[in-house]
């Protein structure tokens, strides 16, 4: 199924959902699977370090910690919204999360990693959904949503967050 088949676009997911384009969401999830592992970006990583570009920022470190626990949030909420559960799910702090991660005394390819195994484990999930699961919806923060949008808020948030990497923190070492 591709974003086009979205039926509600949920607020404040949208801004994930809208940086992809309209393309088959298990070829999207694929894609975006190895985008922190490209040679270029990879080594731009290694270089920074835990560089931030403002006091209270996040690590590279920590972005990765913070995708993967995403990653399986959402992946689960999908789940939940596809087997037809309608107990809607509250929204997470992702500032918490983050508070309280060992992401600072791991290394890259560790968490890199991580990423990839839990991202497989994403794949093989939506791998198992037909399209009356993907069009199912549910509540979560408060919003309505499918697990259709849910895939395509994966695809898109390390994309969003590959951005930021780029226009705040690459600066740091390439300036």
């Amino acid at each position: 199924m591709k974003r086009s088949d979205i039926r509600h676009m949920p607020q404040f997911f949208d801004r994930y959902i809208l940086l992809v384009d309209d393309i088959d969401v298990i070829e999207g999830l694929e894609q975006t699977a190895s985008l922190f592992e490209t040679p270029s970006v990879k080594q731009v990583l290694i270089t920074l370090g835990d560089q931030v570009y403002a006091p209270g920022k996040w690590t590279v470190k920590d972005i990765l910690q913070h995708l993967i626990d995403n990653e399986r949030i959402m992946s689960y909420r999908a789940m939940r919204f596809a087997r037809n559960d309608k107990t809607a799910l509250p929204g997470y702090d992702e500032d918490l999360f983050g508070a309280n991660t060992t992401a600072s005394q791991r290394n890259l390819d560790d968490l890199l990693d991580e990423f990839a195994i839990v991202r497989r484990s994403t794949i093989a999930l939506f791998k198992s959904f037909n399209d009356e699961m993907f069009l199912r919806e549910g509540i979560s923060f408060n919003q309505q949503i499918s697990p259709l949008a849910l895939g395509f808020v994966l695809i898109g948030h390390p994309i969003h967050h590959l951005r930021v990497l780029r226009e705040r923190y690459f600066p740091l070492v390439q300036g």
